[in-house]
């Protein structure tokens, strides 16, 4: 079980998984993360910009002028950069149970919202919490499955089930 919200370190991988691609400023690096989460998360600036700050302290990136935008801070990956960025390519593949609790957490509170009479949630944005939203969600990551994936097969397995079984080991 999860104590907060996404595994530590996640933003520091994307960071030097999308530097290693090419030199990136701020603002270029919070759209990118935008984009790959759907649009669905955005860190904020108060994330990404201490991270690229300590890249550099830590000589992992470094500052870049480009003649054609003197004002923006552009950061590059650098030798010692590409070393961690493989350390953290190791210890962010060993946070998919903890991507699935916080999927599945926030799941749970949705329904929570949705059937416990202890929550008297209000919207005046379309939005609400109910079956109908519900099966609304379900569906959609159905889809994003198969759209990434393939075919959707259910598999009717508690959690613990699902990791005696289907547990990565070190081939997988």
């Amino acid at each position: 079980m999860r104590k907060s919200g996404p595994p530590k370190g996640l933003i520091s991988y994307i960071v030097l998984e999308l530097l290693e691609e090419r030199p990136r400023y701020g603002y270029e690096l919070l759209k990118e993360i935008t984009e790959i989460s759907g649009g669905h998360w955005e860190p904020s600036y108060g994330s990404v910009y201490p991270i690229l700050y300590k890249f550099e302290d830590n000589g992992w990136a470094e500052r870049i002028e480009r003649a054609d935008e003197p004002d923006r801070k552009y950061f590059a990956l650098t030798d010692a950069g590409r070393k961690e960025l493989e350390k953290k390519r190791e210890e962010a593949g060993t946070h998919a149970g903890d991507f699935a609790d916080v999927i599945l957490g926030f799941y749970h509170v949705y329904v929570a919202f949705a059937t416990d009479d202890r929550f008297q949630t209000r919207s005046n944005d379309g939005w609400c919490f109910d079956e109908t939203f519900s099966a609304w969600i379900v569906e959609q990551i159905t889809r994003h499955h198969e759209r990434d994936f393939g075919s959707f097969e259910r598999i009717d397995l508690t959690p613990e089930e699902f990791k005696d079984k289907y547990g990565c080991d070190e081939t997988r």
